[in-house]
């Protein structure tokens, strides 16, 4: 089976500014980034705030360009930056934000949010826009009557069925999930984490998901894809990532994430100092500060991507075979113990 989303090298920089006479910044906010999503599959992309997860999920939903490397999407070459391209992919790509008390326009009843994708993209008559918004809004799980309000007289959960509704109006391919249900209370997020769930198998939907909640990611992700300071360190299967990472990140990744069971035990696994500036990354592997398998190796030249069995992770270490899979304790969260 083709790959849906194809990225090989991915990269996005910005020059930041120091002033009228100074040499700007070059930061790599995203760096050589290479991965694939199959159709009607998910992909989590997980790691700390900073890391570049945000600013991939703007490059695969063409609000930024890359800055090198290439990206195919449902067989379409998107770093070419043809426009009639670009415009052709605008619906097969949707994003879902968030925040949804941010993402919807307080000033716009709930049937109009919903009718604006297909008014712009579309040359749909009124009355088969609104047919399509209302059967739409039902089938995210909300009631006719809600088609004539407006934003603030919905809960949070609500909202997010709403953007969820939104982002499904021109029928997409692929839904960039950019942490939807962070912002939720525990017992709505299983809500809406059930409602992606059975929206995917019904459409056939491909996800990208965004996520700081490892146990949610081990419930929704097919794969995974580890980020550290703008580069993907490990990919694997998620099962196999959780039950025998092989990157040092990734090991105390997961266990500094808390396990709700005491009679559950992993590796603990310490980290030394701090996230290094994205400004200044370290030489060699940027990880390698805070590695307690490091060596001069790690300090001087930087690790690509390899396999390892069904990992595929940059790390001299493994690479070498100096550093096992470590059984790590899987994380468990109400809002898991809730689907």
């Amino acid at each position: 089976m083709s790959a849906l989303i194809a990225a090989t090298g991915l990269q996005r920089d910005y020059e930041i500014g120091r002033g009228v006479f100074a040499k700007p910044y070059l930061l790599h906010a995203v760096a050589e980034a290479t991965f694939a999503v199959e159709p009607g599959k998910t992909l989590a992309i997980v790691g700390e705030s900073g890391c570049g997860k945000s600013t991939l999920a703007r490059m695969l939903t063409m609000i930024e360009p890359p800055s090198g490397g290439d990206l195919a999407i449902d067989g379409i070459d998107v770093s070419a930056g043809r426009h009639n391209d670009l415009k052709a992919l605008r619906a097969t790509v949707q994003i879902v934000f968030q925040n949804p008390y941010g993402s919807l326009n307080p000033r716009q009843k709930i049937g109009a949010i919903l009718e604006e994708p297909l008014k712009i993209n579309t040359r749909l008559a009124p009355s088969e826009r609104e047919e399509r918004a209302r059967k739409m809004l039902a089938e995210v799980g909300l009631r006719p009557e809600h088609f004539g309000r407006y934003p603030h007289m919905f809960s949070g959960g609500q909202r997010q069925r709403i953007a969820i509704a939104r982002a499904l109006m021109l029928e997409p391919k692929i839904l960039m999930l950019d942490e939807p249900v962070s912002a939720l209370d525990v017992s709505i997020q299983a809500q809406i984490l059930n409602l992606l769930a059975d929206l995917q198998e019904r459409r056939g939907l491909t996800y990208v998901f965004i996520s700081h909640a490892l146990a949610v990611v081990r419930h929704v992700a097919d794969d995974v894809m580890v980020m550290y300071l703008g580069r993907g360190v490990e990919i694997a299967p998620t099962e196999v990532l959780f039950t025998a990472p092989r990157h040092p990140y990734t090991q105390a990744l997961l266990a500094a994430t808390p396990v709700a069971d005491p009679d559950r035990r992993g590796q603990r696994v310490r980290l030394k100092g701090e996230l290094p500036s994205p400004f200044n990354p370290p030489k060699g592997c940027a990880f390698h500060p805070r590695c307690p398998f490091a060596n001069d190796r790690c300090r001087t030249e930087l690790p690509q991507m390899l396999p390892a069995g069904p990992t595929v992770v940059a790390c001299h270490g493994v690479e070498e075979g100096r550093i096992p899979a470590i059984p790590v304790a899987a994380p468990l969260d109400a809002t898991v113990t809730a689907l």
